[in-house]
């Protein structure tokens, strides 16, 4: 399957988070039939506009009852609030770009895309702070009317495009959340 424009790009990562979350939930060591069609039914209805992504309401309530510690980390010591998607790249200043960091991650990110940052330190984000970027990284591109672009043509945009992940790590390598959740 050829990937070419920023829609295709997004809604394939974003079918992977799915597949990925699906496989978590399930306590998968490996991808398997029903994960694949998690994923495939998910893109192709998004490519169609059959399917839409779930509501950032969903992962503002996760605020409320995940516990308040780093996303990035765990560390609930001198925590602060984080632009998921800095506004120095353009990111919005709002509650849903808003994540709970400690004072020496949020430093140490400071203005870089969150996916480059935690891919220089070898680590996949969390499938919940992904599915929230994700989220996040659409929404931009539906309000700029960019979802149909070629990616070689995309303009500079508050997230770095290349840093989608279009391929995930077996689910037994993946975290729900920086924490274990009871």
């Amino acid at each position: 399957m050829a990937i070419t424009t920023v829609g295709e790009s997004l809604h394939w990562s974003y079918a992977n988070l799915a597949m990925a979350h699906s496989a978590i939930e399930s306590k998968a060591e490996k991808y398997g039939q029903m994960h694949f069609m998690i994923r495939s039914r998910l893109y192709n209805g998004l490519r169609k506009q059959t399917m839409q992504i779930g509501p950032l309401a969903i992962d503002e309530r996760l605020k409320m009852v995940l516990p308040q510690a780093c996303c990035y980390c765990g560390s609930r010591e001198f925590l602060s609030v984080d632009h998921l998607i800095p506004t120095k790249r353009g990111g919005a200043n709002t509650g849903e770009n808003l994540v709970w960091a400690c004072r020496s991650c949020n430093s140490s990110k400071g203005a870089l895309d969150v996916l480059h940052w935690l891919a220089e330190r070898n680590q996949f984000p969390p499938v919940l702070l992904l599915r929230r970027y994700l989220k996040l990284a659409i929404e931009i591109c539906r309000e700029r009317n960019l979802m149909d672009t070629l990616i070689v043509e995309a303009p500079e945009l508050p997230f770095r495009l290349s840093s989608i992940p279009w391929l995930y790590p077996a689910p037994s390598q993946l975290r729900l959340w920086i924490m274990e959740l009871d």
